[in-house]
């Protein structure tokens, strides 16, 4: 299917009448089936359902068809009557307002990408404006496509309805080539962006007109990087005075906040080609700079996968690290936050590099939170990014082939601590918990002739260690630490290590030494192994040679004693 990407999503009813919410979203048609059928079963939902969703890569929508029903059928609902029959639009004036640009954005978006400009400037360039009338066709279609939903909500025909937008329209542009004319629009550029500012602070029409000012300052550009540069250089520019600067820089706000929120403009300003995690991680950067910078200079993790922002997403930045552009900020967080709770995956192919990338974001959001986005919404987000990573598709993608057990476990451990929610969480854990116990892991430990039993018991201790660290809650974590612990009790048992170092031809201080670093379970993991080490540590403690050589090498008391502690051989 060229063109097009698949998946599949997940929805629930907590009770009847409920609304659907998202449970989670995948690429394995049998996966979302099999937890839609689970949930349902298991009483976690009143009815549940499964959507197949086709995006088509040049529309960017996507097309939505059940293909699972579960539970009792939704009630009709009876229609709300008709309370505003009125154009949402009904003034020029209301064409300039923010949801008004962004309807104008979807519309007109192909045309609006082709001549490189914005909402905000076609609504303020006399030039743009006899563009579009003279291509007749796309003005057209946008009026179309407006009027036939918008004559369903409102109980108007199709006709009765274009016909009104023709006349808003028309009257908007009159509006706007009038005032050109009459030579009311000002020129920034030869008047100076402060004076323009200040005089027209008091005008009742002020925001228009200036708009049209900053509109024709930025049309020479020929891209969308070197128009926000022209938007810094006015903000630069921007009066001292707080009605005249807050003017300013409120119009300002609105082209470079609709040029960020463009795939071309954003793509042209942080660079072409980035993969989601890329690119999110890229927006991240821009709209949360400070907070960035600071992680990058202490983590090596965040260093790694931050690309690295061109000069005029720099400059840009450093205006979004004040309070003057915090809409255009603000924007950018949504923007993140819808991104990390869509379906997409942020490193297709790479399932390692996505872990990474998220734990980067998760990081330098968190440290950002207040400023950019509540944390509430950013542990939301997380949580239902994590749902992802804990998938069978996904864990098979991260897992790959050619590990060994050994490191699948630690592979999984990472991944569990990398996720967030307690039931990602517990999981995460099933995954490592299923790996830990296979027969596959259990002959490796304790068969495998490229590493000595020493190693073996120190690579164990070691996951132990590091399975205690991932998050999990003690029921989860405990059975997995027993396990290796078991492992760690046949593999000493079969080398005969305990034994070994007791019988070895070394001081009795080195081989104390060697005892309790397993006992601890530095060397080998708390279980049977470190148990057998403790109860032969305990006796050699009580020889007196220990004692004396213990007096004559005073450097080493206090080591010995720290790992007497460890091992919980303290009296």
């Amino acid at each position: 299917m060229d063109g097009f990407s698949v998946h599949f999503e997940v929805f629930v009813r907590k009770t009847p009448g409920a609304p659907w919410t998202l449970e989670m979203a995948t690429e394995n048609r049998t996966a979302a089936m099999q937890a839609a059928e689970d949930m349902f079963k298991e009483g976690r939902c009143a009815a549940a359902k499964v959507t197949k969703e086709t995006l088509d890569e040049d529309t960017r929508e996507f097309q939505s068809v059940a293909i699972l029903k579960l539970g009792a059928p939704e009630a009709a609902r009876k229609p709300k009557p008709q309370v505003d029959v009125q154009p949402l639009c009904v003034t020029p004036q209301d064409l300039y307002t923010i949801h008004a640009r962004e309807r104008i954005g979807r519309l007109l978006e192909g045309w609006l990408e082709r001549n490189n400009a914005t909402p905000f400037e076609l609504l303020h360039r006399p030039d743009l404006v006899e563009k579009l009338e003279a291509s007749g066709i796309d003005l057209q279609h946008a009026i179309q496509k407006l009027a036939v939903p918008e004559a369903q909500a409102r109980g108007m025909t199709v006709h009765e309805l274009m016909r009104v937008f023709h006349q808003l329209v028309d009257r908007a542009v009159d509006r706007l080539m009038g005032d050109h004319r009459r030579g009311a629009l000002p020129d920034v550029d030869r008047e100076g962006f402060a004076a323009a500012a200040e005089r027209l602070a008091k005008e009742p029409e002020r925001v228009y007109l200036l708009g049209a000012g900053v509109a024709a300052s930025i049309a020479p550009a020929n891209n969308w990087s070197e128009k926000v540069l022209r938007l810094l250089d006015l903000a630069d520019a921007a009066p001292k005075g707080h009605a005249a600067r807050a003017l300013a820089l409120s119009v300002l706000e609105q082209p470079l906040a609709e040029i960020l929120e463009s795939k071309p403009g954003l793509g042209d300003l942080l660079g072409k080609g980035l993969d989601l995690g890329s690119g999110l991680a890229a927006v991240t950067r821009l709209a949360a700079y400070e907070s960035v910078e600071s992680l990058i200079r202490v983590e090596r993790s965040v260093a790694k996968v931050m690309p690295e922002l061109a000069p005029p997403a720099q400059r840009l930045a450093k205006w979004l690290s004040t309070e003057d552009f915090a809409d255009v900020r603000t924007a950018l967080g949504k923007r993140i936050l819808r991104e990390l709770n869509g379906p997409r995956r942020l490193k297709p192919g790479d399932a390692e590099a996505e872990i990474d990338v998220l734990r980067a974001l998760a990081m330098s959001l968190t440290a950002a939170s207040g400023k950019l986005l509540p944390l509430e919404d950013v542990q939301a987000a997380f949580s239902a990014r994590s749902r992802m990573l804990i998938t069978g598709d996904f864990v098979e993608a991260y897992l790959g082939q050619g590990k060994t057990s050994r490191e699948e476990v630690e592979a999984l451990i990472w991944l569990t601590e990398n996720v967030i929610g307690a039931a990602n969480k517990r999981q995460a854990g099933r995954w490592l918990k299923a790996v830990v116990q296979s027969l596959r892991f259990e002959k490796e430990m304790r068969q495998d002739g490229a590493d000595s039993p020493a190693v073996r018991l120190a690579q164990l201790a070691a996951l132990q260690r590091a399975v205690a660290r991932c998050g999990l809650v003690e029921e989860d974590f405990v059975p997995i630490q027993t396990r290796l612990g078991e492992l760690g009790g046949q593999v000493e048992a079969e080398a005969r290590l305990v034994a070994s170092i007791v019988k070895a031809n070394a001081s009795a201080v080195q081989r104390l030494t060697l005892l309790l670093k397993l006992a601890s379970g530095e060397t080998a993991p708390l279980g049977p192994a470190a148990g057998r080490a403790k109860v032969e540590a305990l006796k050699l403690a009580r020889h007196d040679d220990i004692r004396i050589e213990l007096s004559q090498t005073p450097d080493q008391v206090d080591s010995m004693r720290e790992l007497i502690q460890q091992a919980g051989l303290a009296a």
